[in-house]
């Protein structure tokens, strides 16, 4: 039996951990184990390449998942591990990672992160989705317009193939950059109005994707870039922007067109407010 610690966790991760009572098993890659709960609640154990999320648990050396489970391995749950068939994960001494942002600072730094945003290459990416959807949605989210975001979003939700759609990975990228650009009252209240309608209508793991960034909270890389935004200089931004293009074949694409699309079109709203 191979014995394997766990480095850290997010809040939800514990929750899922300390709820869950007939887990199994949802996906299995190389450097991700996804599992979904009887509430369709998903946790992800992942290496530490894959690193620090929402929901997910991350475990020490560089395991292949995929070298010792599948979908129909047994899995359950004692105090402070978690057990595999061939191991067991040592939950105890896991450090507690907390995945929301500072977004009041970087709030407050909207003007100087706009005007960095402007310059980088990746601006002018265009997700393979409805380009009157994409559009009505970034400037319905810019105008903080929850009646007009409500109807796009049923539409773009769960559009695409994959385990989380374009459409969604879109949405994610579009929320956050809502979280930057409007003052906290009114961003949570549009955050969790656009998620709670779009997470219904797609996959476990995309939905799972969706709440999180609904409260505010989003993995490493984002956190990352956003440093890198407040805090860097062009090279370090472009590097960050880089690592969330990887995620995927085109989600963390989708997710960064999103949040460029809502930003530039806030930033659109502004310059022709100072010219009227």
């Amino acid at each position: 039996m191979k014995f394997i610690n766990a480095l850290s966790l997010a809040p939800d991760a514990k929750d899922w951990l300390i709820n869950s009572r007939h887990p199994r098993i949802l996906h299995v890659f190389d450097h991700v184990c996804n599992l979904i709960n009887e509430g369709r609640e998903v946790l992800s154990v992942v290496t530490p390449q894959i690193g620090n999320g929402p929901f997910n648990l991350v475990v020490e050396g560089d395991v292949l998942f995929s070298d010792y489970l599948n979908a129909q391995s047994p899995i359950s749950i004692h105090t402070d591990q978690l057990h595999f068939e061939d191991f067991i994960i040592n939950i105890a001494y896991a450090n507690l990672w907390h995945p929301c942002p500072n977004w009041e600072s970087l709030h407050s730094n909207k003007e100087s992160i706009l005007s960095k945003l402007a310059s980088l290459r990746f601006a002018d990416y265009r997700p393979l989705l409805p380009t009157s959807l994409v559009s009505s949605l970034s400037i319905a989210l810019a105008n903080a317009d929850i009646p007009t975001a409500i109807p796009i979003t049923r539409q773009l939700a769960g559009l695409g193939q994959g385990l989380t759609p374009a459409g969604d990975d879109f949405i994610i990228g579009a929320i956050l950059a809502a979280w930057i650009i409007h003052p906290p009252e009114i961003a949570s209240i549009l955050a969790e109005e656009i998620t709670n309608i779009a997470a219904p209508l797609t996959t476990s793991l995309s939905a799972a994707c969706l709440r999180s960034v609904g409260k505010g909270e989003v993995g490493i890389l984002w956190h990352e870039f956003f440093n890198a935004l407040v805090f860097g200089d062009p090279a370090q931004i472009e590097k960050t922007a880089n690592n969330i293009l990887a995620i995927g074949e085109t989600s963390g694409a989708d997710a960064l067109a999103g949040f460029f699309g809502v930003c530039m079109g806030f930033n659109e709203r502004i310059i022709d407010q100072c010219h009227s």
